[in-house]
């Protein structure tokens, strides 16, 4: 399958979050191995790197980038996908709304995240939890 890993989803690995962490890290070494195909904004990268620069050094944060590069597919935002944000009125949040317009124009499957009551509104790529995703055989 094709997944986007939301944000939230990268921290629980990054930050090993209780009880989050073994779920997010299946989810990871599924991607690694290439059971799935994933992938991650651009804009996540850069969140995550800022978000932990006071619990990551800043070689590990290096490492968290190489990672992305060697195992994800990265999806760059451009100015459409801002856009998209602005002309859709259900969408509040701009970091959801651009993981959104990035699965949609990729045709992902599904939107890997915890937070898909709140800033997921009417998502037009399915977004599930990631206990979830772990029961679809």
């Amino acid at each position: 399958m094709n997944v986007l890993i939301d944000t939230n989803i990268i921290l629980d690995v990054i930050q090993k979050r209780q009880p989050f962490f073994d779920d997010a890290n299946q989810i990871f070494q599924q991607c690694i191995g290439n059971v799935h195909n994933g992938f991650v904004t651009a804009h996540s990268i850069s969140d995550v790197f800022f978000i932990t620069r006071k619990s990551h050094s800043l070689e590990d944060r290096k490492n968290v980038i190489k990672l992305f590069c060697n195992f994800f597919t990265i999806i760059s935002e451009g100015k459409n996908d801002f856009l998209s944000f602005l002309d859709n009125g259900d969408w509040n949040d701009l970091e959801d709304a651009l993981q959104m317009t990035c699965a949609e124009k990729l045709n992902l499957d599904y939107i890997i995240t915890r937070d898909k009551e709140n800033g997921f509104k009417n998502s037009p790529v399915k977004t599930i939890s990631p206990v979830d995703f772990l029961q679809i055989k």
